[in-house]
Formats: structure tokens, C-alpha cells, sequence
């Protein structure tokens, strides 16, 4: 049976995969040679008459931008003697919100220079494009806004934005930004209500925005056609969306180096990374 609207969000995010960037963690750098993948006719005829299309990301995308994942790291998952699960935890926010902003400064200071690939491109080209499209991924780098993208779901949250503890206000980040050292010794303040803020970002331990996911939710089951991409599909309530999609009768599409846990609710999955094959799909 396939997940509802109703049951997605069931439980805290216990195995957030999201970007980690530590810096012993396996790279796929940006494609310097595209090479040409087989598509069906029929898919991208189905992808060219499409009106509705729901798109979810994981780190497999950015990973093509350079963006080290902490997937696979095993021992090598630990900063400053904390494992990764711990120092990107909810508890850690009461017990040492100084030790997680300079572990989120840390990971902003390695993504300042990385720039969008041709999955993120072009899928800024479809927002632009299609009749009906709704961009929603895992993935907390902003690389997909950065290529052009509007109104993308972040559904773990973005590492750009502070959010307030007091009064949930939010304080963009700029990228030219650097923390200084007032960082090291108390976490930046609220402009609104003086309250210390915190990454904005959903922690191990942390549910999802329900507005967020409600809205991700609705459009994966108004969609004509949904892509999964770049994502293993284990992690939940996200992974569910491409179920959503599937039971309301979207046609599913997967495009992943290799077959997922979702590879068996697809319709079709399209081996090979994302900068190769979104650019040669006709919208």
C-alpha cells in the first residue's frame, strides 16, 4: 500500500541524510565530459507533454557540484572528536549551541565556492518552463537557488538561515559572510527579540516542518510525473513523497547511479548522474 498524505511525517528525522561536508568524505566532482545516457522515446515524450512535475533531490545531485557526503564515512564521520549524529543533533542545541555553530560555520566555509551543476541548471529551467512545477529536495547547501530556482521546498532546512529559538524569525546568511570571533564565544542574537538563533536546519532528533512537507505532500499527488533523483530513498518522511506520488497515479521517475530503495516504486529508472541526463530530457 502506498503512503498517504496522512501517515508521511510518523516520526523524528533519525537518519537525516543531508550534505555533511566533512573533509575525509568521498567527492564526486563536477562532470568535466558529458556523456550521452539511453533514454526511452516514450519517456521523453511523457517528460515533454507533461504539465505537473513534482521533483525531489538528494545528495547525490550536489555530490556532483563537489559536495562531500557523509554517507559510507564510517569513522571518518567525526568532528573534533564528536560523531557527526551528535554534533548535528537536536540535544546538542541546549547543551553546546556554540560547538554547533562553529560546526555549521565550518561546513559553510566549504561550500562558499561551489557552484550549481547542470542538474541544478536545468532543473531552474524547468521551474521556468512547466505549466505546474514544484521543486522539493533534502539537501541544505542552496546550491538549487543558487542556480535560479524559486520557492524550492527545503525540506531539511537550508544552512544560509538562522532561525531564532524565542520567536522563529529568520536572518539570512550571506555567502561573503564569515563568522568572526564573537561566534566562538556566543551564537549570533535575534535582531527581533535578543534571543540567541540557531542553523536552520532540521537536526537528528527533529521533525520536519509539517507546512513544508504538507505542501511537498500535496503537490507529489497532483503531479503528472515525479523524478527522484540522487537520492538512496531510505530516509523518511522525504522518500514517502515519491509513494504519495506513485498511489495517486503519477508516473515515477528515477535517475540515480544505481538502483535505490525506491527503484521498485518507479516506474523507470534512468542509471547515470543527474548533470548528464536532465539535460538531455526535452521540456
Amino acid at each position: 500500500m502506498w503512503r498517504s498524505r496522512a501517515n508521511l511525517q510518523s516520526r523524528p528525522c533519525l537518519t537525516l541524510y543531508y550534505n555533511a561536508l566533512l573533509p575525509s568524505a568521498t567527492i564526486c566532482f563536477a562532470l568535466s565530459t558529458v556523456e550521452k545516457v539511453a533514454i526511452k522515446e516514450s519517456t521523453l515524450e511523457r517528460v515533454h507533454r507533461a504539465r505537473s512535475v513534482f521533483v525531489l533531490t538528494g545528495a547525490g545531485v550536489s555530490a556532483e557540484s563537489g559536495v562531500p557526503t557523509f554517507r559510507g564515512g564510517g569513522g571518518a564521520t567525526v568532528w573534533k572528536g564528536m560523531p557527526f549524529e551528535v554534533i548535528s543533533s537536536a540535544a546538542m542545541i541546549e547543551r553546546d549551541l556554540v560547538a554547533v555553530w562553529e560546526w555549521f560555520d565550518y561546513r559553510r566555509e566549504l561550500l562558499r565556492n561551489l557552484k550549481p551543476n547542470p542538474a541544478h541548471t536545468t532543473l531552474a529551467r524547468w521551474g521556468r518552463k512547466y505549466e505546474r512545477f514544484t521543486l522539493a529536495t533534502q539537501n541544505i547547501d542552496g546550491l538549487h537557488a543558487a542556480a535560479g530556482s524559486e520557492n524550492v521546498l527545503e525540506l531539511h532546512g537550508t544552512i544560509w538561515k538562522a532561525r531564532c529559538l524565542r520567536c522563529d524569525a529568520r536572518k539570512s546568511l550571506r555567502r561573503e559572510e564569515r563568522a568572526d570571533d564573537s561566534r566562538r564565544e556566543r551564537p549570533p542574537l535575534c535582531e527581533v527579540c535578543g534571543e540567541a538563533m540557531r542553523p536552520d536546519v532540521v537536526l537528528f532528533g527533529e521533525m520536519l516542518s509539517d507546512k513544508v512537507l504538507e505542501r511537498a505532500a500535496e503537490a507529489a499527488e497532483g503531479c503528472d510525473i515525479c523524478f527522484v533523483i540522487g537520492t538512496s530513498g531510505v530516509v523518511y518522511p522525504a522518500a514517502g513523497l515519491a509513494e504519495i506520488a506513485k498511489g495517486a497515479g503519477a508516473f515515477v521517475i528515477e535517475i540515480n547511479p544505481e538502483r535505490t530503495a525506491l527503484s521498485d516504486v518507479c516506474d523507470e529508472t534512468i542509471q547515470g548522474r543527474a548533470g548528464e541526463i536532465l539535460p538531455q530530457l526535452r521540456v
